[in-house]
């Protein structure tokens, strides 16, 4: 099944069943994707404008990168699905007898820094999404800058929510060292980025109001 190319009605109804996948993973890569998408519409708004003449290479510019991370956000969905699904049949596994029980946590343990591989690539282009969307804000359309403003509040929706199948996960790891390297980031990420979104998205209300 690929997920991103579901109609909207048959992704959320999926979502909603008892299913493994998608989950808070795919769909925070979705949210991120959508949100992208709105950053590149002002863009999209703003190239062809005689008052914007000055900054139209540089919206191109941001616009064929938006145009790759939408589709590496898409592709995300579906490979959260697929490093989720060892992890989803490792805690299935019997713990009857030690050998079992040994078995069973040597695969859960490369399993959940599998499945937090997905997550933390989420994570890193919210961030480079919110970067992006914050130039579209301050420099685009000012026609489209509540797009901006939603696009930024989605990706950093996303971001957030991508960091907790991340902690999720490292809560779970035995390797506390390795744990604790992929949590760093994951506090880095949310305390500069969802502080740089808030910003973006007042400027942004300031300027409707």
């Amino acid at each position: 099944m690929e997920l991103s190319k579901l109609p909207c009605n048959d992704f959320v109804e999926v979502l909603a069943s008892k299913a493994a996948v998608p989950g808070g993973g795919g769909a925070s890569a979705l949210v991120a994707a959508i949100g992208t998408a709105l950053g590149n519409m002002v863009g999209s708004l703003t190239v062809g404008k005689k008052k914007y003449i000055d900054i139209e290479e540089e919206m191109w510019a941001l616009k064929a990168r938006c145009d790759i991370m939408q589709n590496q956000l898409l592709s995300l969905v579906e490979r959260d699905a697929e490093f989720f699904e060892p992890l989803s049949k490792a805690y299935g596994m019997p713990k009857d007898t030690p050998e079992q029980q040994a078995e069973k946590e040597r695969v859960m343990e490369i399993a959940l820094k599998e499945a937090c591989t997905v997550p933390m690539e989420i994570m890193a282009s919210c961030c480079e999404a919110i970067d992006i969307i914050a130039d579209f804000a301050g420099k685009g359309s000012a026609l489209a800058i509540s797009d901006a403003g939603v696009g930024i509040e989605f990706c950093k929706a996303a971001l957030k929510g991508a960091s907790l199948n991340v902690y999720i996960n490292t809560k779970a790891m035995k390797d506390r060292e390795y744990a604790e390297l992929l949590n760093a980031k994951c506090d880095a990420m949310l305390d500069y980025y969802p502080k740089k979104a808030e910003r973006v998205y007042n400027e942004v209300l300031n300027r409707l109001k």
